[in-house]
C-alpha cells in the first residue's frame, strides 16, 4: 500500500496543528518527523519535545528520521515522547544492529537510512530487523531540494532484494520527492513517500496532499 509520509519540516510551525490535520484530511497518513543536530547535516531543527507536541494534536504515527550523530543517546527520549518509527543513518551508526536493537526494546519500530553516496550493499545484514529503509534522493540537511534520479537504482535494488530474500520490509524515499517525480518513485517501489514542499502551502495542504497520492497510486496501479 502507498502511503504519504509528510514532512512537517515544510509546514507553517506557527499552525501546526491545522497543517498536520489538513495534510490528513488530504490522505496523508504517516507524519514524518526531521530531527537535526547541526553536526551530522548542516541544519538544525527538532528534538523530543516537537515530537511530543506533535504527538498532542494527532493520533497518526509519527515516523521520526534521526540526522543526528548519537542515536543511542536520545532513543530512549524519542520513545518517551511519543514517536512510533525511528530510522537512523548508516553513516553514523558504529553498531548498527545494537542501534536497531534498542530502537526495537523501546517499543518503536526501527528503520534505517542510507544517503545518496551510500550502496545498499551495506544494508544486507540488517534487512531482516528493519521495519522500513529511508533513502535518501537528497543529501539531507535541507527541504525543497531537487530529485536524484541515482536514488530510483537504490529503491530497485531494495524492492529486488526483498523479494529474493522473502521479507516484507517497506521502502522510504525522501527528498525531491512531488508531482513530477512520484511515479518514478513508485515504480521503482518505494510504497512510503516523504514529501514537505510538495504538500504543505497556504490553503493548498488538504488539495496537494491528495493530488500527490492520487498520483502515487495511479503509477502503482499502471505498474500492477
Amino acid at each position: 500500500m502507498i502511503e504519504l509520509a509528510f514532512s512537517i519540516l515544510a509546514s507553517d510551525f506557527a499552525h501546526l496543528a491545522d497543517e498536520v490535520a489538513a495534510a490528513e484530511r488530504g490522505g496523508g497518513s504517516i507524519v514524518h518527523i526531521d530531527v537535526m543536530d547541526g553536526h551530522f547535516v548542516p541544519n538544525i531543527t527538532f528534538g523530543p519535545p516537537m515530537v511530543k507536541a506533535v504527538r498532542s494534536i494527532t493520533k497518526l504515527p509519527l515516523d521520526c528520521h534521526l540526522m543526528i550523530e548519537n542515536p543511542d543517546a536520545f532513543i530512549p527520549d524519542f520513545a518517551e515522547a511519543g514517536a512510533d518509527m525511528v530510522s537512523v543513518h548508516q553513516e553514523v551508526c558504529r553498531h548498527l544492529h545494537r542501534t536497531l536493537q534498542l530502537i526495537e526494546q523501546h517499543g518503536m519500530k526501527p528503520a534505517v537510512v542510507i544517503n545518496p553516496a551510500t550502496p545498499v550493499d551495506t544494508l544486507i545484514e540488517i534487512l531482516p530487523m528493519v521495519h522500513h529503509v529511508l533513502v535518501m534522493s537528497v543529501n539531507p540537511g535541507f527541504g525543497g531540494q531537487k530529485f536524484l534520479p541515482l536514488a530510483l537504482d537504490k529503491i530497485g535494488l531494495l524492492a529486488e532484494i526483498r523479494e529474493e530474500l522473502g521479507l516484507n520490509f517497506r521502502i522510504e524515499v525522501d527528498g525531491g520527492v512531488a508531482h513530477d517525480t512520484v511515479a518514478q518513485v513508485v515504480q521503482a517501489g518505494a510504497d512510503m513517500l516523504v514529501a514537505g514542499s510538495a504538500v504543505f502551502s497556504p490553503g493548498k495542504t488538504e488539495h496537494n496532499a491528495r493530488e500527490l497520492l492520487a498520483a502515487a497510486r495511479a503509477a502503482a496501479e499502471i505498474q500492477d
